[in-house]
Order: C-alpha cells, then structure tokens, then sequence
C-alpha cells in the first residue's frame, strides 16, 4: 500500500509540517499555530493530499507541546510514529542547507520516517498513566525544590551557628520544628535542656530530649554572635516554613500517587518485587507507558532504563564495554534505588550482590548488576501477569 510521510517539528506556539511521497518529494509545507481549527485544517488537508494512501505522521516529541495534535491524529485514526530529538540533529547534518529553520527540520523528520522502520509508534496512554507521569513529575519537581531550599537553609544556619548546622539532621521533622522557635546559640542557651524539651514535646516532636540535648550541646560551644545574626535567624525562620510547606505537599502529592497506581492493573504484579513500593511502580509505569508494548524484549527495557552496558568497540579493541549516555534516568534510578533497598529484603537478591561482591566488583557495579538482573525479572512477572515469589513455583511434569 502506497503511502506519504508528514513530518512535523513541534513547537509552544507553532508547528511546522512538512509531507514527502515515497520518492522524498516535497507536497506540503506548513506553518500552523497550535490551535484546534488550524490543526484539524492541517490534517484534512494531508488526507486530501493522500488521496486514500495511507499518511504515516512523524514528530520528535511524544507529548508536551504538540499533546493537542497527537489527541486529534489519534482521534482520526492516524498513524503516529516517533524519532528522538538527537537523531533529527544527527541526520540533519546530510541535508542541503546550512541554516536551522523549523522548515528544515520537519522535512528530516519526514524524510527520515519515510526511510527507517524501526521508529516507535507513538500511542495514547490510558487516563491513569497519564495522571501518574504528571503527579509524579510534580513530585519531582517539588523534591528538587526542597533540596534546594535546605542547601540554602544549611548554608545560611552554617554561617550563624555551624555547631547546630552540623548537630542537625534538617531532613527530619523534630531539627525543622525546633528552628521555627530558636535559631541562636544564645537564644537556646537561655532556655535550657529541660524547657526546650517540655517546648519539642508540646509540638509532638520524636525524641524530644535528646534533641534538646544536642541543641543546648551546641550552644554551648558558641557564645560569639556573628554580624547580622537576628536577619539570618529570621530568614532561616523563612526557609525552614518553606520546607515544612513543601513536605506537606510532597506528603499529600504521595497520596494521590499511591491512590492512582493502586487502580492500575499491574500494581500488584509491580510491588511484588521487593524494593519496589507504589512511588517507584508510579514512576516506572510513567515511565513505561503504562505497558511492555514499546519493550518486546528484556534487554530493550534494560537498555532504555540505562542498566545495560553499551560496546564500544574500535579498530582491534572489542568487547570494550560501558555506560550507556542516552535513558532514562528517572527509570535508571527505579531500578537502582529498589536493588538497593532488596539487598536487605529479599534474599535471592541478597545472594546475587554478595556474589558479584565475591568476584571482586565495587558496591555500585554489583548494584547495577543487580538492578539489570531485576529487569529481567520485572518483565518476566509483566509479561506471566503474576507476582514474585521469593522460591520460584514448582512445576509439574505434564
């Protein structure tokens, strides 16, 4: 069956399309906005063109930006295929033309999805998977904010008080609540242990005493007060509402995670395998697409989650083996932090590590081992629909 390719570069405001024949002849070249009416003119215009041949539409972007246009292809039947954002960028470079304009780029986009065949289809996830890579990419993005605020509140406690800068765990919820109320050495060295104690305990903080302790212990340890002591007090006062505020909304963004993975119908198959629990399972279907279709192999999952060594081989040298540069990170670490967290929960886990410890590999590549072998595990359960077992079912002669 004869066919014509569309190829379109997305953008924020604009898209362009460009539509090439089996031959790489250019029929159509378009500018269109990112609006609902010039999209659906777009695509009655290419099925025009097409004549009843068969529009295979390529674009380097899954979702995002041209999110409306793939819902509408969708939605008319089309086909959608899918190819890197790197691969345009490298095949650019055997094209006519030295400049970089939207034009040019859409006709690599089509001209290249005309000649390959192992580009991805590109499909429409079900409403869970799509809710869970957005709730999960806010709790990225809500984490990395509170990073970032409690490297600024270490930094600015350091500059004031680093005796409580360096007693303090600021990852935990007893240091946070004892700088809403005291901040300077002075200020804690006039309380004493026993009302700073009384003063943890009314706001419900674990271990009351013995932060107390080592508050009063720090204090002690200072009795200069550095320039400009009641401003950094007051913003350390500032940073520290800002980390319990972004805690709760961490907390709370959690909750929805779990409640939307635990109506997926892998989830149990999912958490099954020790290490894994319902962030990680959101994270990994999110990433995934909600199912192994784009994976026919183990090894393919293994490679996109960056677990699998990549050849780089030359001349004489081969076998030469190393860390691949383009996955997915967010994936990579699923696989890794779960192998690290089944070491102390699951025992056939645990033998693999400590045999890849015997054979004289570091901590992180036996780890990273681990997390390949895992793989391959995963897939396995996904593909059987059936949940791990720590002694694999016996099985009966037929």
């Amino acid at each position: 069956m004869s066919r014509i390719w569309a190829g379109t570069d997305c953008g924020k405001a604009h898209h362009h399309t460009l539509v090439v024949d089996a031959e790489g002849k250019k029929l159509l070249s378009r500018r269109v906005s990112n609006d609902e009416p010039e999209l659906l003119q777009l695509v009655a215009d290419v099925l025009d063109l097409a004549g009843g041949r068969e529009v295979v539409w390529a674009m380097d972007m899954t979702g995002g930006e041209p999110s409306l246009l793939i819902n509408l292809l969708t939605a008319h039947g089309q086909s959608l295929v899918y190819i890197p954002g790197f691969a345009v960028n490298r095949a650019t470079d055997s094209y006519r033309g030295q400049g970089k304009t939207d034009a040019r780029d859409a006709h690599v986009i089509a001209d290249q999805a005309r000649m390959r065949t192992d580009l991805q289809p590109i499909r429409l996830d079900e409403e869970v998977v799509i809710e869970l890579r957005l709730l999960t990419e806010y709790r990225s993005d809500l984490v990395a904010d509170r990073t970032r605020t409690i490297n600024r509140l270490r930094a600015l406690l350091n500059s004031m008080f680093p005796a409580l800068e360096r007693a303090l765990d600021l990852g935990n919820v007893g240091p946070l609540k004892l700088l809403t109320g005291y901040q300077t050495p002075a200020a804690i060295r006039r309380t004493g242990v026993k009302r700073l104690t009384a003063w943890l305990r009314n706001r419900k903080v674990w271990g009351a005493q013995a932060l107390a302790e080592t508050a009063v212990e720090a204090a002690e340890r200072q009795h200069t007060a550095v320039a400009g002591e009641k401003t950094i007090a007051k913003m350390v006062h500032t940073l520290v509402e800002e980390v319990t505020a972004l805690n709760v909304k961490i907390a709370e963004t959690e909750k929805l995670i779990e409640s939307r993975f635990r109506e997926h119908e892998l989830a149990q198959v999912i958490t099954s395998l020790p290490g894994i629990g319902p962030i990680f399972g959101a994270e990994f279907l999110a990433a995934v697409g909600g199912s192994l279709d784009a994976f026919p192999t183990a090894d393919r999952l293994a490679a996109f989650a960056g677990v699998s060594p990549a050849p780089r081989d030359s001349g004489k040298v081969s076998g030469n083996l190393h860390r691949p540069t383009r996955y997915h990170r967010r994936l990579q670490r699923v696989f890794y932090q779960s192998a690290l967290q089944s070491i102390q929960r699951d025992p056939n886990s645990r033998a693999f590590y400590d045999r890849k410890r015997a054979e004289g590999k570091r901590h992180t590549q036996a780890v990273i081992a681990l997390a390949r072998r895992r793989v391959n595990v995963l897939w396995a359960l996904i593909r059987d629909r059936r949940c791990y077992q720590v002694t694999p079912p016996v099985t009966t002669a037929a």
